[in-house]
């Protein structure tokens, strides 16, 4: 006997009583059994956050018509997926190979639940990298006149590759308002932490002038405010005296590879709702 799949509904609507109980009642109606349960209400925002996974026999169109109903009632912005349904993925890249080969690298040994779909670089540096994993590589070469053109074939490969999440592996080039918004909400891009106290060229060479005391990383969605998107997950190191730019530099990568491969992750198991500018991450 094969076992009963396995969903993960996510759902934020204005807070009040008895969302719970409408919720887990439909779903207790069609003989789901919860598996995991995270909540949060925002004071701020007075915004309810809910994540479920269950296990249910029913049909998931039956699933989806039942809980369609209390989304009305309540408002709800929502989203039934398969848990065990990978996030097809589209990475983009650049020159600097650190965190693509770790994204890949983790999902190849069964430990990010994406399938990586395609690399897209502006120059072909990590051309063979994708290759060794067995990824598709397309290079959409960028230049002030021809970025237009380039954010055609990005968003032409996003809809005929069924693309869930676009990451931006250090990718070295501002997205446009227009892809920023065709992409909201399924683009992670990562940078150092030290933006924008260190914004420019060789922030670690900068960062190392000043005798920083502590470096970072910041994993968040992209929006059209340059590295400003709601943050998914940060990681820093403490650092001093004796560390060189090249142990900087060293560590810096470390920390873009974890913080990046922890929000892509959370982003693919349906873990990160947006509040706004900020997210609710149920780890």
């Amino acid at each position: 006997m094969s076992e009963a799949p396995h969903y993960v509904l996510t759902l934020s609507c204005p807070d009040r009583p008895g969302i719970v109980h409408a919720v887990t009642g439909a779903l207790l109606r069609h003989h789901a059994n919860v598996t995991e349960s995270q909540q949060f209400g925002d004071p701020d925002t007075r915004l309810f956050f809910l994540r479920v996974q269950f296990t249910c026999d029913a049909p998931r169109e039956r699933l989806e018509a039942a809980l369609r109903g209390t989304a009305e009632e309540f408002e709800m912005a929502w989203g039934l997926h398969g848990l065990d349904e990978p996030t097809r993925t589209l990475v983009m890249v650049s020159r600097a190979g650190h965190c693509l080969n770790d994204l890949l690298y983790r999902q190849r040994a069964g430990r990010l639940p994406i399938t990586p779909v395609a690399v897209v670089g502006n120059h072909r540096d990590l051309e063979p990298l994708a290759g060794f994993y067995e990824v598709p590589f397309h290079h959409v070469p960028v230049t002030p006149e021809t970025k237009p053109a380039a954010e055609d074939a990005l968003l032409r490969l996003v809809d005929g590759l069924d693309v869930e999440l676009v990451v931006l592996a250090r990718y070295m080039q501002v997205l446009s308002p227009r892809v920023c918004e065709a992409l909201a909400g399924r683009a992670i891009n990562i940078h150092h932490s030290f933006l924008p106290s260190f914004a420019g060229a060789r922030p670690y060479h900068q960062a190392h002038e000043r005798g920083v005391k502590l470096i970072g990383a910041t994993a968040h969605y992209v929006t059209a405010d340059l590295d400003e998107g709601p943050i998914i997950e940060q990681d820093v190191e403490r650092v001093d005296h004796a560390d060189g730019v090249d142990e900087l530099v060293g560590l810096g990568h470390d920390l873009e590879s974890r913080a990046l491969a922890r929000a892509v992750r959370w982003h693919a198991e349906r873990r990160v709702l947006v509040d706004r500018n900020r997210t609710v991450v149920f780890r």
